[in-house]
C-alpha cells in the first residue's frame, strides 16, 4: 500500500535536500518548494495511480505524491537529475525546459483519448511559462479539442531573475484565478531562491 505523504514529510524532504545541497554533496542545480503543501496535497487527491503527470524543472513534491519512494528520489537528486525527474513506472516526468513538457504532456493526452482511457494527464507550469506561446496553444488544443489534461499554473513569482507580470508589462496574468475543468491556477510564497537554497550558489 502506497504511504500516505503528509505536509510534515514534504517540508523534511525538502529541507534535507536544502541541507545536502548548501553542504555541496549536490552538484547540480535544485529548485525546491515551501508553502504549498497543503495545495499540492490537494490536487493530488484527484489524480489516480494511472493517471499521468508531466512536471517542469521543481517536481519533488508531485515525485513524492505521485508515489516515488524517498530513497530513490533523493537519489536521483544526488546524482544531480533534479530538474529532469522521470520515473515512467510512476507515469511522472519532468523536464529542465521551459514549456518543454506542454507538447509532451498534449501527445499524451491525445493519445489517451483515441485509446478511450478513463485515466487524464495533469500538466504543471510555472507562471512565467503560462503566459508563452506554447502554453496558449496547448492549452486552447486541449480545451478546444476537450482532452483528458488539466494543467496546474504555479504563481511564485520566481520567473528566475525576472518578474513576470513586469516583464509582460501587465497587473494580471492571462490565467490568473481561472479554475474550471482545464485550468488550477494558484498562488504560494517559496522560501526559497529560484534556484539553490539560500547559500551556495544561488539565483
Amino acid at each position: 500500500m502506497k504511504k500516505k505523504i503528509t505536509k510534515i514529510d514534504l517540508i523534511n524532504f525538502e529541507t534535507n535536500i536544502a541541507t545536502l545541497f548548501n553542504q555541496g554533496k549536490i552538484k547540480s542545480p535544485v529548485h525546491l518548494y515551501s508553502g504549498n503543501e497543503n495545495i499540492m496535497i490537494h490536487i493530488f487527491k484527484k489524480i489516480k495511480k494511472n493517471d499521468w503527470v508531466f512536471c517542469s524543472w521543481r517536481s519533488h513534491y508531485q515525485c513524492l505524491l505521485k508515489g516515488v519512494p524517498e530513497k530513490i528520489l533523493k537519489k536521483e537528486i544526488i546524482e544531480g537529475r533534479s530538474i529532469s525527474l522521470c520515473f515512467p513506472k510512476y507515469r511522472i516526468y519532468s523536464s529542465g525546459i521551459a514549456g518543454g513538457n506542454l507538447p509532451i504532456a498534449l501527445g499524451m493526452a491525445i493519445s489517451l483519448k483515441r485509446k478511450k482511457s478513463k485515466n487524464m494527464v495533469y500538466c504543471f507550469m510555472g507562471e512565467m511559462t503560462s503566459e508563452t506561446g506554447i502554453a496558449h496553444e496547448t492549452i486552447k488544443y486541449s480545451i478546444n479539442f476537450k482532452l483528458p489534461i488539466h494543467f496546474i499554473i504555479e504563481d511564485n513569482k520566481k520567473s528566475v531573475c525576472t518578474d513576470t507580470r513586469i516583464a509582460w508589462k501587465t497587473k494580471k496574468l492571462t490565467y490568473q484565478e481561472v479554475n474550471n475543468k482545464y485550468i488550477t491556477y494558484y498562488k504560494y510564497n517559496n522560501s526559497y531562491p529560484h534556484s539553490g537554497a539560500g547559500k551556495r550558489v544561488e539565483f
